[in-house]
């Protein structure tokens, strides 16, 4: 990735920034920082605008969007740190050192930590209900995000046999195409603005499919599809795609729908675990 430094870059293009685009440098100049963890959506209501203009804003200075916005960003500040505050690295915890583990693990018991703080349990309740309504479930992701619903998948495969997860972008669109109103779909996006999940969403909604997003901004594209939204509570900067916290807090919050789905239908699930269980003994030494 090419060294770009954007603090410079918005400078000399300022006078060809229309008033609008001039709010949104003027407010990226003064909260570079916090825009590492921001949405499109989060920065454009910073800044009173929309996405639409955000995203205008980083086609004028040259990127494809504001995910690579966020990239440079991230770079630029890291190169113009002069104190350890502005090190991308050592923000996330990661300095050198003999305490690296440990906090690698505080940044992992923190993501944990703020996703449990950040649960409603009446919402963890009404999506159980979606999923006993549900006469198939999918799983969505691109991305690390598909690991995810990959594992997400093969956990509640132990107790139902109505779970499916596509592994290809392209053939996730046409399995969303087929899905109706009594299907039930998790999509997952950290941002929430991957253009393949949000599109996914919109194919399922305009089915009336069931759609649950788990992400971890509460405005994000996907957001105005989904249902119902869970809220994951790693941070995960531009440059850290697929963190580990940030998988471990989405696994959190389906290991609490899978034991409250266990809870609800006891019996049933029981059996089911009984029947996976044996018919995998024999692969085990």
């Amino acid at each position: 990735m090419p060294q770009i430094d954007i603090f410079s870059k918005i400078n000399m293009s300022r006078n060809t920034f229309t008033k609008v685009e001039q709010r949104i440098a003027d407010y990226v100049l003064k909260n570079y920082k916090e825009i590492l963890y921001m949405s499109i959506t989060d920065l454009a209501a910073e800044c009173n605008v929309g996405d639409t203009s955000v995203f205008r804003f980083c086609k004028t200075l040259k990127f494809h969007g504001y995910q690579e916005f966020k990239m440079y960003l991230a770079q630029s500040v890291d190169v113009n740190a002069d104190d350890s505050s502005l090190n991308t690295g050592k923000e996330n915890g990661l300095a050198n050192g003999d305490d690296m583990p440990l906090k690698v693990l505080d940044t992992n018991i923190s993501a944990l930590n703020e996703t449990y703080s950040l649960i409603n349990y009446e919402e963890i309740k009404k999506v159980v209900s979606f999923m006993l309504e549900a006469n198939k479930i999918c799983f969505f992701g691109v991305g690390s995000s598909l690991l995810t619903a990959m594992t997400a998948k093969s956990k509640f495969m132990r107790i139902m046999s109505n779970v499916e997860c596509t592994y290809d972008s392209h053939l996730q669109a046409m399995q969303a195409s087929l899905m109706t109103s009594k299907d039930l779909a998790f999509i997952i996006s950290y941002s929430g603005s991957t253009k393949d999940v949000v599109e996914i969403a919109r194919i399922c909604k305009n089915n009336s499919v069931k759609v649950v997003c788990i992400t971890r901004f509460l405005k994000s594209p996907l957001k105005s599809y989904a249902d119902l939204t869970l809220l994951c509570g790693a941070n995960e900067g531009p440059l850290q795609g697929g963190s580990v916290s940030a998988m471990i807090s989405q696994l959190y919050l389906f290991d609490i729908l899978y034991t409250e789905y266990l809870k609800n239908t006891y019996e049933v699930s029981k059996i089911n675990r009984e029947k996976t269980s044996s018919a995998i003994i024999e692969k085990m030494y």
